[in-house]
């Protein structure tokens, strides 16, 4: 057992005991385990997630209409299974639906034709959210 673990370092009991059933070695499961714990053959717990470092500054408040827009993305699904995604554009400011865009599939470039299409309609934001993407 001592000898499987170091070759392969990434096994854990469960597939040291597979590999001693395939080479004939028959043995409990728990005692397996036993043993692997009394020799110290653990693995190393993977890390945690890295996060982001730093302090963030809170957003600043918008002063008037078409300064900043967000922009996100609704899912849900039919009854049938199928699932859509709604594109949701709103001011900041006024907190108005400046677009709505449904479909089954939201490609990036229908994504920017929307946002192009609404820039055409209405003034252009002077800076967009965090969740905007940037253009």
């Amino acid at each position: 057992m001592k000898k499987v673990a170091a070759e392969r370092r990434r096994f854990g009991y469960r597939r040291i005991h597979v590999l001693s059933d395939r080479q004939g070695i028959v043995m409990n499961l728990k005692k397996l385990r036993h043993f692997y714990w009394n020799e110290k053959l653990t693995l190393r717990k993977r890390g945690a997630r890295k996060r982001a470092l730093g302090t963030r500054c809170p957003l600043a408040l918008p002063s008037r209409r078409n300064e900043r827009w967000s922009l996100d993305f609704v899912s849900d699904a039919f009854t049938d299974g199928r699932g859509f995604r709604v594109l949701v554009v709103v001011d900041d400011f006024t907190r108005e639906c400046l677009c709505l865009v449904t479909d089954t599939s939201l490609s990036s470039a229908w994504v920017a034709h929307e946002l192009d299409s609404l820039i055409a309609r209405r003034v252009s934001p002077r800076r967009s959210s965090p969740t905007m993407a940037r253009r």
